[in-house]
């Protein structure tokens, strides 16, 4: 809750333009993307995702995704709206550098997991994401992620009103009904 509460203050400081926007300097760069993201990678802010560990090529898409107004998430397009292309590099290979998430306390539930399992199989969650997802190259690190995120991403990618920068996920999770998409999100979170 402490880590939410100063997470919070400091984009609402950002926001409110009383610390510089892009300072020269990385780090200061990377401060308010640390500040809802994790100083370790490890998001503790309901539906804001964990970055640590995730694989650079991805971010620099996201990143330039939300420079482009492409996808459309505040803050962070206003964020990345001043990053140079060298900026985006710079902040994915420090991101990929994070520890990597990890799971939530709660143990996962062996049905639930057993479920979600026979879903990842059928569509192949493991063949792009990689059998451990762990993410490689322009697909993301799954393994871990905060649960809420998860689910929301998912919900995000069946509805269209998220996109990538291709069709992949949104064809993936169109025949994947709610349900799933929540056992899904509850097994992802959990990956040891």
């Amino acid at each position: 809750m402490a880590r939410s509460c100063k997470g919070a203050a400091f984009l609402a400081a950002f926001l409110a333009g009383a610390l510089p926007a892009f300072a020269a300097d990385l780090d200061e760069k990377l401060a308010p993307c640390f500040g809802c993201h994790g100083d370790q990678g490890q998001s503790e802010i309901e539906n804001v995702p964990s970055l640590g560990a995730q694989p650079a090529p991805y971010t620099v898409i996201q990143l330039f995704l939300f420079r482009e107004k492409m996808r459309i998430t505040e803050p962070m397009n206003e964020m990345a709206k001043q990053l140079s292309d060298h900026d985006l590099q710079s902040v994915a290979e420090l991101i990929a550098k994070q520890p990597a998430p990890k799971p939530p306390d709660e143990p996962e539930d062996p049905v639930r997991a057993e479920h979600a399992r026979a879903l990842v199989e059928q569509n192949h969650c493991n063949v792009c994401h990689r059998p451990d997802f762990s993410g490689r190259d322009n697909v993301p690190r799954l393994a871990d992620q905060r649960e809420d995120y998860m689910l929301k991403a998912l919900r995000a990618y069946k509805s269209g009103a998220r996109r990538g920068y291709d069709t992949s996920m949104a064809e993936v999770v169109q025949p994947v009904d709610d349900a799933q998409l929540i056992e899904l999100a509850h097994y992802l979170a959990r990956l040891h």
